[in-house]
């Protein structure tokens, strides 16, 4: 630790383009997560912000926020890269996820990243698998503009090294940080949450159809046959642009779900954005944490990466992200769109409290190496590395 702490003493001072908190986004949470550890690494050079903004969203930044990019507005592009050329910036952090940035398949950020003229690290959350349409196109032209590339998983540096022709030593695999949290403290935040008595599943989310939530409400119907006391916790409001384009739709077909399976009783819909330590404390309260994801090729999950990192039982459809990290006996692996299979691994477990426990230990070793301590260490020595600072 103490080596790493040295290489990193040299001031680097970063921009990170991304969306930002108070947006409700998860690469907003990221980027203010990460950005909060490397500044207690590197506090003589605090990181700063450009922020990817949709008007019609009226947010106040907080003051890390230089420069607002209106997301639809290829000018607010090409004047933020001339922003940075001013700046006494080392270099440019790209957060990319589609979606996030304006133009066709996102392209608009190409243009920023070809008038930028400082060292560019791009983190890709998400790699297409198809080079070839629009998404793809983008993601090539893109990996071609950085002089460095983080992903989360070692599938991901795969598919760039094989399938967009990237050079092995452009790719840096840093997993998704997690907070450093106490292991087996649920009893204490079970009661605090007034679930004391109760198995508790749950999933915090940003609530959208492809977090498949039914099939885990049609798994809540099953286990409670055996265990009644059984209760899934459902955390989260809708996400934003799925609010606005088909309002609370999937939420009450959940609902009703629940209330046709009879166990609406058992479903407890918490629909807030929360706070981090909200979302700490409703986390750790949960004992079997459910990704039951509909996408097989999502790399990343920064709910699944937490969950891991509080030692929680975990069950997840095979998802790249879920398989990467919950193998070795670190989690359950179920089928996508399968209650059964998801009610079937819960059940193994109640009745094998020593394999959960065994199950639950490996998961948290596993999440001692994702805490924002060490992904912010790794990523300033990433940087340090491109600037070729002295030690």
């Amino acid at each position: 630790m103490e080596k790493k702490l040295l290489s990193s003493r040299q001031p680097i001072k970063a921009i990170y383009v991304s969306s930002y908190i108070p947006r409700k986004c998860g690469i907003a949470t990221y980027t203010k997560d990460l950005t909060n550890d490397i500044n207690k690494l590197n506090p003589y050079a605090l990181a700063e912000i450009l922020a990817i903004h949709r008007p019609e969203d009226n947010i106040v930044y907080p003051w890390e926020v230089k420069f607002r990019i209106n997301q639809n507005d290829l000018e607010s592009y090409i004047q933020a890269a001339n922003y940075v050329n001013q700046s006494g910036a080392d270099l440019i952090v790209l957060e990319h996820e589609f979606g996030l940035y304006g133009g066709q398949g996102g392209d608009y950020i190409i243009s920023f990243t070809e008038v930028v003229k400082k060292p560019l690290v791009i983190t890709f959350h998400t790699i297409i698998e198809d080079p070839a349409n629009q998404y793809g196109i983008v993601q090539k032209r893109l990996a071609d503009r950085a002089d460095a590339i983080v992903v989360m998983i070692n599938d991901s540096a795969k598919k760039l090294k094989e399938k967009y022709q990237v050079p092995e030593e452009k790719i840096v695999v840093i997993p998704h940080g997690i907070p450093d949290l106490p292991f087996g403290a649920g009893e204490h935040f079970k009661r605090k949450k007034r679930l004391k008595g109760k198995i508790v599943l749950g999933n915090i989310n940003l609530l959208s159809e492809p977090k498949g939530i039914e099939y885990a409400i049609r798994a809540v119907a099953k286990i409670a046959e055996k265990y009644p006391n059984v209760v899934y916790l459902v955390i989260g409001q809708t996400h934003p642009v799925v609010l606005e384009k088909f309002g609370e739709k999937y939420r009450r077909f959940l609902k009703k779900e629940a209330r046709n399976l009879g166990v609406e009783d058992k479903v407890r819909f918490v629909n807030e954005y929360l706070s981090l330590d909200e979302l700490l404390e409703w986390l750790q309260a949960i004992d079997f944490y459910i990704t039951p994801y509909l996408n097989p090729e999502q790399s990343s999950s920064g709910a699944l990466a937490y969950a891991i990192g509080a030692g929680k039982s975990c069950i997840s459809t095979s998802y790249l992200y879920a398989q990467e990290n919950l193998s070795n006996g670190r989690g359950v692996l179920v089928p996508f769109r399968d209650s059964e299979a998801i009610a079937r691994a819960i059940l193994e477990l109640l009745d094998n409290p020593q394999k959960r426990l065994t199950m639950e230990k490996k998961a948290y070793q596993h999440g001692r190496l994702m805490t924002w301590t060490n992904v912010a260490l790794q990523h300033l020595d990433l940087f340090q590395s491109i600037l070729k600072k002295p030690l």
